[in-house]
């Protein structure tokens, strides 16, 4: 029984679990649901609880540790000669035996020790699947009836489904945060790695980024230069340019909105708005590459100027069409926050409409604004697909938007695609520039925060 079937076979067992624990709760009340101390809901969560966490547990435990058991196994098996090849060799024999048990195309001569190794895995995995499958469903069994004996009418069901669903929450929480700590340090080790082999100081103050490493000590023009400065003025200009389009646009649309737009029209208008967010980021890649670019570069021919065929500006235009709902949706949730109180008050001192929006509202809704914009920023900073397809993969240090420029994100993008080798300065400074932008991102989330913390109105 494959996993996944074992998964909904599980399912359906606590799903009878749960039936029968409320029956059997009814059944013990004598028909009186008073006499019992919690709603024969919590029995019939208790049951299931019983019955699909420890079962869970093992199936969890099982999956994680089988392939490594395996593999172990079947490389105990193979020949002197492979059990002793170094460390990398050894991996790709490994994926060799992957390849062949997925059934890939391309794999013409493969040694028999392999080839019998890779069958052998097949019958190890089968057999481990059934055990896994057996003894899955009788620990689900088991549960079952240790928690259908144990129910009864003074029975603290309630309590104890309660405190499950507390742990459960309790361990999610803990894990996001151990998962957050982990892909920091991977990012932190693999970055000082990095600038073991190239200076902080070139990677910060360099002028030139070219991180193409010389294959033969003979090469010429590939002795690297992994300047900072092209990829962050390349990014703050594309950013800057995405903001000075969403910013007006989304304040303009929040303000009319919240405040002039009636209840109808503003039903309509928002989720149109809105639906800007769930188009796919290609999509807009495509609009700025085929429709945006070729309007600039037919534009700036007829002012007499040189547009680029992939320029920051067609990068940047698109980019703050597509951030665009961020700064509304931000923005219209804090002036909507804003008490009604303060807007009849300012009516009743004789001020316009305009002057209480101006005067008042906005005031009050600042930070909540300034944070919005500051998330929109960080959004903008981390888009990739948009700067791939309308801006280039080219490093320049310029602040021209008619040029062709490039960001972080696309350079780490470009850095990792296809077989790379983990101990030179080309694919390592991927982690440098990933932990870079996480400390930008951070360091705008933070400003974010005191901007909040600083200047937050509280209201009754």
């Amino acid at each position: 029984m494959q996993p996944d079937t074992l998964i909904w076979t599980l399912s359906a067992l606590c799903a009878i679990a749960f039936y029968l624990g409320r029956h059997r709760a009814v059944q013990a009340s004598g028909g009186h649901i008073r006499n019992l101390h919690s709603l024969p809901a919590y029995y019939g969560y208790y049951l299931a609880l019983c019955c699909g966490l420890p079962a869970l547990l093992v199936l969890c435990l099982w999956l994680l540790f089988d392939d490594k058991l395996i593999l172990q196994l079947i490389l105990g098996q193979l020949p002197e000669f492979w059990r002793n090849l170094p460390e990398d060799r050894l991996s790709l024999v490994v994926n060799q035996i992957h390849n062949l048990i997925a059934g890939e195309a391309g794999i013409q001569e493969v040694d028999p020790a392999i080839r019998a190794a890779a069958d052998h895995y097949q019958r190890l995995k089968t057999t481990g699947y059934r055990i896994l499958a057996i003894l899955t469903l009788t620990v689900a069994t088991a549960g079952l009836v240790y928690g259908y004996r144990r129910i009864a009418p003074d029975m603290r069901a309630r309590n104890t489904v309660e405190k499950s669903l507390r742990y459960a929450l309790i361990l999610s929480s803990t894990l996001a945060i151990f998962v957050t700590i982990g892909i920091v340090l991977s990012v932190l080790f693999e970055s000082l790695r990095f600038f073991s082999k190239v200076p902080v100081t070139e990677f910060l103050f360099g002028l030139k980024w070219s991180p193409q490493m010389a294959i033969r000590p003979d090469q010429v023009g590939a002795s690297g230069a992994f300047g900072f400065i092209p990829l962050l003025t390349g990014t703050l200009l594309i950013s800057g340019i995405a903001m000075a389009v969403a910013t007006p646009i989304g304040l303009l649309s929040a303000i009319y909105l919240s405040e002039y737009a009636k209840s109808h029209t503003r039903s309509i208008v928002k989720p149109l708005i809105e639906v800007l967010a769930g188009i796919p980021t290609v999509v807009y890649g495509f609009f700025a590459a085929l429709v945006v670019a070729p309007l600039l570069r037919d534009f700036g021919v007829q002012l007499g100027l040189t547009v680029s065929a992939e320029s920051a500006l067609a990068a940047g235009t698109v980019m703050g069409v597509m951030i665009i709902p961020f700064v509304s949706s931000l923005t219209d949730d804090a002036l909507t926050a804003v008490p009604r109180s303060l807007r009849e008050g300012a009516y009743g001192l004789g001020a316009t409409q305009a002057e209480t929006i101006t005067g008042v509202v906005l005031p009050a809704a600042l930070p909540g604004i300034v944070s919005g914009l500051l998330l929109a920023v960080s959004r903008a900073i981390g888009e990739t697909m948009i700067v791939v397809m309308a801006a280039g993969m080219t490093a320049k240090l310029t602040l021209n938007p008619l040029e062709s420029v490039t960001t972080i994100t696309v350079q780490i993008v470009a850095l990792l695609v296809g077989d790379q080798e983990f101990d030179s300065p080309k694919t390592l400074a991927a982690f440098a520039l990933g932990l870079t932008l996480f400390l930008i991102t951070l360091a705008l989330n933070l400003v974010a925060l005191h901007v909040v913390r600083r200047y937050r109105e509280q209201y009754e």
